[in-house]
């Protein structure tokens, strides 16, 4: 997923970071539906209400994170987006235990924007919001991945893609220069492979055998990876409380304890 937003990183001095995002909705959907082909009833009614809205609200995600990492480093973004998950992971525990981690999380994402607010305010506001739209993401996924009663949740997730294009399309504006070269087209396209089509094609498998607590466990691995691709590819070397902001929200989501009911209640 970050090596795809390093590529993506690349493409921001010739279309802008909503057009990049288009880009990567683009490519995702043009692979996701030419390689699942999803039949006429998964674009009928309630399976296509669920696909767009899961489509829309996940594009949107994308948006807002390329907004925010055109301001603020990758791991920041990331760390601060991480709060998404962290409140899917605590909403409705009531052990000391989840308590204690949702507010460690909290105070690392308070300490990373603490740090990033006198650089752009702007970033953070979008990286709150990519959070925001993260954690619809997972609700929505986990209905995908469970309530897709035609085919598997990727078709749900070529179809929503699909939408998603088309929905958002005035966001193409921005992608101009890219149109007259083969090779940053491409890259586009590889963008929407890399950090769509094989991680949410991922998501879809995981979130079918594990609940949603249980798989926001799971994505603490992902700043520690992001903030490694941050520093190895595009040379962004995190401060001192970055890092320990980073570290909090891990911690956070790893103490989440593993009771998780609704991985066997879902599919009712």
């Amino acid at each position: 997923m970050y090596a795809g937003a390093a590529v993506a990183v690349g493409l921001f001095p010739v279309a802008t970071p909503s057009g990049v995002a288009w880009l990567r909705c683009l490519g995702a959907a043009v692979v996701l539906l030419a390689w699942r082909r999803p039949g006429r009833a998964a674009w009928r009614g309630r399976n296509l209400l669920l696909a767009t809205a899961f489509g829309v609200v996940t594009a949107g995600m994308n948006v807002l994170f390329y907004e925010a990492i055109a301001r603020l480093p990758l791991g920041t973004v990331v760390a601060i987006e991480f709060a998404g998950p962290v409140l899917v992971a605590a909403f409705g525990s009531r052990t000391k235990r989840d308590i204690f981690a949702l507010l460690l999380a909290t105070a690392g994402v308070v300490c990373i924007a603490d740090v990033q607010l006198s650089g752009s305010a702007l970033g953070v506001f979008f990286a709150l919001a990519a959070a925001a739209a993260w954690a619809g993401y997972i609700v929505l996924g986990k209905r995908v991945a469970l309530g897709a009663s035609v085919g598997s949740g990727i078709d749900s997730l070529a179809i929503g893609f699909g939408m998603a294009t088309v929905l958002l399309s005035p966001l193409a504006m921005g992608t101009g220069e890219v149109w007259a070269s083969p090779r940053l087209l491409l890259l586009g396209i590889g963008v929407g492979v890399l950090s769509t089509v094989v991680p949410y094609g991922l998501d879809q498998v995981v979130l079918r055998r594990v609940g949603r607590a249980r798989f926001a466990l799971l994505l603490a691995l992902l700043p520690v990876t992001a903030g490694v691709l941050g520093f190895f590819l595009l040379a962004q070397v995190p401060t001192l409380p970055e890092a320990l902001g980073t570290l909090a929200v891990v911690a956070g989501v790893a103490m989440r304890s593993r009771d998780d009911p609704e991985s066997t209640q879902g599919a009712a």
